[in-house]
């Protein structure tokens, strides 16, 4: 059935603004930058949908959307745009993902469970199991900011497989580490397939897509190049590489700033409007297309940019503080100043309390 999927994802894309600075960061969100900030598309319209029980692969050269599309889906950061349905909880498994670097790692297994709905009473009865399964020895009451890369895949790993979430984000955990640990990871994923877990699994390493993936999505610079069985898709995949080595070097960097450049000026209006077009044709009766086009984008974003109403009640609270430091500064009552404001520039030397004048 059409609405039987676990994670469907229509029309996301996700824009970075390239700032330089954080006063330049802090005078967009406000909007009144005049000067135009660089942006970066990272994603440019993927829709996708994987069933239960399925797990699918993400693959691509580096840069291009594959970290962002699963750090979308587990909800870690929002879209710029598009619609994301989650059925079930998230774990994601990433080296730099979720573990704070001040804490233990026995600490950090603490919150992360805490954090996706578990009791103190269910951690302790877990806590040795995800210990074992780390196999970091005593580094697990150390600061997670002394671990090595290695150490970091195994502690969030071990965190995100015992939780028992109902969708398994894997993002490159499993190219680190040593065979010993590996072979666990790939142990415990098997038995979440066949359990009927739905997992995501993001990496570079082809035989470990083919070995674990029922489905594969190829991501190519922003967009969704490919998705489908799994060896078709790596097959096309591996042609692409084949085709990329045999590139001089002044050729890949050619090739590389061409997609690079078309990410940067990628419009989100005229995408917008080729899915109003393409829904027009599917359905030439349908009213309102517009509407729902901008319903289908917008709908379920929260806005990274405070909105006009926002900007207005901004501005006017500021406007009203500064008045009343003002006030404060003049030494006058409040209904002095507001029936003459010229006394704003003539402070008193006299403390005025209201009722004595």
């Amino acid at each position: 059935m059409e609405d039987n999927y676990k994670v469907k994802v229509q029309n996301v894309t996700k824009e970075y603004d390239l700032f330089k600075t954080q006063s330049e960061k802090l005078r967009s969100f406000f909007s009144v930058s005049k000067n135009r900030v660089p942006h970066f598309w990272s994603l440019m319209g993927i829709s996708l949908t994987i069933q239960p029980g399925e797990t699918l692969g993400l693959i691509g050269v580096n840069g291009s959307g594959k970290s962002t599309l699963s750090n979308i889906i587990s909800g870690i950061i929002p879209q710029t745009t598009g619609y994301v349905d989650v059925r079930g909880d998230t774990s994601i498994v990433a080296i730099h993902a979720g573990l704070r670097n001040n804490l233990t790692g026995r600490e950090n297994i603490r919150l992360k469970s805490l954090m996706q709905g578990l009791t103190n009473e269910e951690i302790d009865e877990l806590m040795p199991d995800i210990i074992a399964f780390a196999d970091i020895g005593d580094f697990v009451d150390q600061p997670v900011k002394s671990y090595s890369s290695g150490m970091r895949s195994r502690l969030g790993f071990a965190i995100a497989v015992h939780i028992n979430p109902d969708i398994l984000i894997i993002d490159e955990a499993l190219s680190v580490g040593d065979d010993t640990f590996y072979q666990k990871c790939v142990d415990k994923i098997s038995e979440f397939k066949a359990e009927g877990k739905t997992i995501i699994f993001v990496s570079h390493s082809l035989k470990q897509i083919e070995m674990l993936c029922d489905k594969v999505a190829w991501i190519n610079y922003g967009e969704l190049k490919m998705v489908g069985d799994t060896q078709e898709v790596t097959s096309q995949y591996r042609e692409f590489t084949k085709w990329f080595k045999k590139l001089s070097k002044k050729e890949k960097h050619a090739f590389e700033k061409e997609r690079k450049d078309i990410q940067k000026n990628f419009s989100i209006q005229n995408y917008q409007k080729q899915v109003t077009e393409e829904m027009a044709k599917e359905a030439p009766q349908e009213k309102n297309l517009h509407s729902k086009v901008h319903k289908l984008f917008y709908g379920s974003v929260i806005s990274e940019k405070m909105s006009v109403w926002n900007q207005l009640l901004t501005w006017a609270v500021l406007i009203v503080v500064v008045f009343f430091c003002l006030v404060n500064v003049s030494g006058h009552s409040v209904d002095r100043v507001i029936h003459d404001p010229t006394v704003l520039v003539h402070p008193s030397h006299q403390l005025h309390l209201p009722g004595n004048e």
